[in-house]
């Protein structure tokens, strides 16, 4: 019986459980034996492999997070590193492995398939910012998270006629900024792809204001220019002049934590099934994705050397229906 081993790395995505429970279930099916390698390339390198049952992945599926842990391991960056989790991969029998991240797992994973090791990526992370899918594990339930924040600071804002700021993750993508501004009714929305200066928000505000608008809403991503810190502290020195104050919510991790959405344990199971069954035909160096609404692959080459772009036309719309 062949075996299979799967890990979680990077930072965590709501579904990531369920894609673990699907690898897992299906792997049996297909008749692998399945094991789990906790803490991601951390515990690679460190041998920290489990054997995993149907009934180890039993009832996780409806939990955030990923019970086999996830780290960042820089000892995994270097040579010595890689070829030390390549060794335990071969202690342990395990004849592929199946990744679930998103960027700098899956430069991991192509590492480790340029070394000989049969490798499956699957596509999570809440950025949504990986090449080879058009959504990916978690992102559903984080921009859900945010939408579900910002709705309930509009009432309060709408109540006192105040300004608000909300920032959301995204280091280098904005697709969840533009994505809650849009659905949440934003006046400015500021990501990294197209950034706004603190002037041009404060007239945007005014604008809203002298339109009747009873509060205004500015969706930033933590990686722009000008984050929720820097645009609190220029508002808050530019008060008297610019007439209003800026109050700020940073929504950071909470976004990660929630219980993973029904499209994202759908997605996760499909990619996890996805996974197996590629192995299960001799088919592996690939990310498994949701391109056009099917499931299908990418080479992690292609993956790892290319760079998803953001619809910026999208801000266009969102200026129209902030009117």
């Amino acid at each position: 019986m062949k075996k299979i081993a799967v890990l979680t790395s990077g930072g965590d995505a709501p579904g990531m459980n369920a894609a673990v429970r699907a690898v897992v279930r299906t792997g049996i099916e297909r008749g692998f034996e399945t094991f789990g390698v906790r803490r991601g390339y951390a515990g690679l390198i460190d041998g920290d492999v489990c054997a995993l049952t149907a009934r180890d992945v039993g009832g996780i599926v409806q939990y955030g997070g990923t019970f086999l842990g996830s780290a960042r391991s820089h000892e995994f960056t270097t040579s010595a590193g890689r070829q030390r989790a390549l060794s335990n991969v071969k202690q342990y029998g395990i004849g592929a492995l199946v990744i679930i991240g998103g960027n700098g797992s899956q430069q991991g994973a192509f590492a480790l398939s340029e070394m000989g090791l049969p490798v499956v990526g699957i596509a999570s992370t809440i950025d949504n910012d990986l090449c080879g899918s058009d959504i990916t594990i978690g992102v559903d339930t984080a921009l859900n998270i945010a939408l579900e924040a910002i709705d309930r600071l509009k009432v309060t804002a709408s109540s006192h006629q105040r300004a608000l700021l909300v920032e959301v993750m995204g280091r280098h993508c904005g697709y969840l900024a533009l994505m809650a501004g849009i659905a949440g009714g934003a006046e400015d929305i500021v990501i990294p792809e197209q950034e706004l200066d603190p002037e041009t928000i404060a007239r945007d505000l005014h604008d809203a204001y002298a339109r009747g608008k009873k509060h205004a809403l500015v969706v930033v991503a933590e990686g722009a220019k000008y984050n929720a810190e820097k645009l609190l502290e220029y508002f808050r020195a530019h008060c008297d002049r610019l007439g209003f104050e800026m109050r700020t919510t940073i929504l950071g991790h909470v976004q990660r934590g929630g219980i993973p959405t029904a499209f994202d344990r759908l997605l996760a199971t499909r990619f996890g099934n996805a996974a197996t069954e590629l192995l299960a035909e001799g088919k592996h160096g690939v990310l498994v994705g949701l391109i056009n609404g099917e499931v299908r692959t990418t080479p992690l080459k292609e993956v790892v050397s290319s760079r998803k772009h953001l619809d910026l036309s999208m801000l266009d719309l969102a200026k129209v229906l902030s009117k």
